[in-house]
C-alpha cells in the first residue's frame, strides 16, 4: 500500500507496483496499463505510464501503433533496437535517453538485439497539450550531459539547454548523487506537480528512505534529497 508521508508527499513503493510476468518480458506498472488496473493509479498529473520492462535476449515488441502520446525510453541496462515509420532506426544503449511523439500516428517496433544478455528499461508516457500534429523523434547520449551530484535536463516544453522539445509543459531530468551528496531543493520552477522515480541506489527526501524503484509524488515546493548510496534518478515536474 502507498504511503502518506505528509500533507503533499507521497510514496510508491516498488514492491505495490502492478508486476506481470510474460516469460520473455518481466515488467512492472507504477500506473494501471494493459491487464493491470488499479482506478487509485491511473497517472499522476500528465505523467500516465512509467513501466520497469526486462526483456529477454532476442525479444521484444513488433511493429505497434501509437497517436496523441509523447513517449520516452531510458536505458538502465543493455541495449534496445527502435525502429519505426518516419524511418528512424537505432540501437539505443544504458544511459540513452530516446524520445518520440506519436502526433496523429506513427507505427514502431522495439527489440532487444542482443543473444546473450537482457535489456533493462524504463518506457515512460506523457499524455500531450494538444492532440495530432506530425509525429517526432529524437535520442540523446544523456551519458555525455549528466552532471554529477546534479540534475541534467533531457525534455521540456520549451527545448531549453539541448533538452527535447516535447508536445506538454512538462520537464524531464536525471539525477545523480554520490553517497552522501545532496540537492537541497530540486528545480521545480513554476511547477506545483513533481514526481521522482529512483533508479538506483537509496536517498532520503521528505523524511522517507527510497530504495531503487520506489517514486514519490510532491505537490508544492520540493524538498531537500540526500543519498544514503550512490543514486541515479529521473525527476519529472508536471
Amino acid at each position: 500500500m502507498e504511503t502518506v508521508t505528509s500533507p503533499h508527499l507521497t510514496i510508491r513503493r516498488s514492491s505495490d507496483r502492478g508486476h506481470r510476468n510474460h516469460g520473455w518480458l518481466d515488467t512492472r506498472h507504477s500506473f494501471s496499463f494493459g491487464d493491470y488496473y488499479e482506478p487509485q493509479h491511473m497517472g499522476y498529473r500528465s505523467l500516465r505510464v512509467i513501466n520497469d520492462d526486462r526483456i529477454s535476449p532476442g525479444k521484444g515488441f513488433g511493429m505497434h501503433p501509437h497517436s496523441s502520446m509523447e513517449i520516452f525510453t531510458y536505458i538502465i541496462a543493455g541495449r534496445l533496437e527502435h525502429k519505426d515509420s518516419m524511418g528512424h532506426g537505432r540501437v539505443i544503449k544504458a544511459g540513452e535517453f530516446q524520445y518520440m511523439s506519436a502526433g496523429s500516428g506513427v507505427m514502431h517496433s522495439e527489440f532487444n538485439p542482443s543473444k546473450r544478455e537482457e535489456v533493462h528499461l524504463l518506457q515512460i508516457w506523457i499524455t500531450p497539450k494538444d492532440q495530432g500534429g506530425d509525429p517526432r523523434y529524437a535520442d540523446m547520449d544523456a551519458n555525455a550531459r549528466k552532471k554529477r551530484n546534479a540534475l541534467t535536463l533531457l525534455a521540456s516544453g520549451d527545448g531549453r539547454e539541448d533538452s527535447c522539445l516535447i508536445r506538454q509543459d512538462a520537464e524531464i531530468y536525471f539525477g545523480q548523487l554520490d553517497q552522501r551528496n545532496s540537492l537541497p531543493q530540486l528545480p521545480d520552477g513554476s511547477f506545483r506537480s513533481h514526481y521522482l522515480h529512483l533508479v538506483h541506489g537509496r536517498v532520503f527526501i521528505g523524511g522517507q528512505t527510497l530504495r531503487s524503484g520506489d517514486a514519490v509524488m510532491i505537490e508544492g515546493k520540493t524538498p531537500a534529497v540526500t543519498a544514503k548510496q550512490d543514486a541515479e534518478f529521473l525527476f519529472f515536474n508536471l
